[in-house]
């Protein structure tokens, strides 16, 4: 991309696009709270580290990234990130002339997070591998909310209205969120009900 078009394409999405709260309905602040929830629990369980054996530090390594993509995710969620990267690829593709044949580009794109996403939850998978069965559902919830990132990032009419169907008055974009998450919870909690209590507490309780 050339200065100047870099120059324009950034002018224009300014103009299209302004910071401000991407989804202010009560489902949307559960899942800024949820997506909070999990970015603490697997924090919590990185920095506290109750696992055990040569290959701890994997499970470690794996809830501390967790928990900092969970912490994006929250902020992301109302800030709406994506909606600013659709507006410069639409602003690109008009200033540099393919707008009308965008639709190619854009299944390249498609394909291209996908395998992004296929990959990167393989490769945790593999990570994980010695200590893969007691941290399944947390992969799994990962490999979701990659899945339901990838699918909002495609920017089709089509998919968005797919998503934004409801079922006896729940939303598909709720189901397919909130299932990811919820998985990480299930994963982490009993983990974290399990963490050695401190020293101090220990002591506290004693002298009561």
């Amino acid at each position: 991309m050339q200065p100047s078009v870099l120059s324009q394409t950034l002018a224009c999405a300014r103009m299209e696009w302004s910071p401000g709260i991407g989804d202010p309905h009560f489902m949307g602040w559960v899942t800024v709270v949820v997506y909070a929830a999990c970015a603490a629990v697997a924090l919590i369980l990185s920095v506290r580290s109750p696992f055990k054996g040569p290959n701890a530090w994997r499970e470690r390594v794996f809830w501390g990234g967790l928990g900092l993509v969970m912490v994006f995710m929250a902020v992301n969620k109302q800030l709406d990130l994506q909606t600013l990267m659709t507006v410069i690829g639409r602003c690109h593709a008009q200033i540099e002339g393919w707008y009308d044949d965008r639709q190619g580009v854009q299944r390249g794109f498609i394909r291209a997070l996908a395998l992004a996403a296929v990959l990167l939850s393989l490769s945790v998978a593999w990570f994980l591998r010695a200590s893969l069965r007691r941290n399944v559902l947390a992969v799994l919830g990962f490999a979701l909310v990659s899945g339901f990132v990838v699918i909002r990032a495609v920017g089709f009419h089509d998919v968005d209205a797919l998503i934004s169907a409801e079922v006896m008055t729940v939303r598909v974009n709720w189901i397919l969120e909130l299932s990811g998450l919820v998985l990480i919870l299930l994963a982490a909690l009993p983990k974290l009900w399990r963490l050695p209590v401190s020293r101090d507490a220990i002591t506290k309780d004693q002298r009561l």
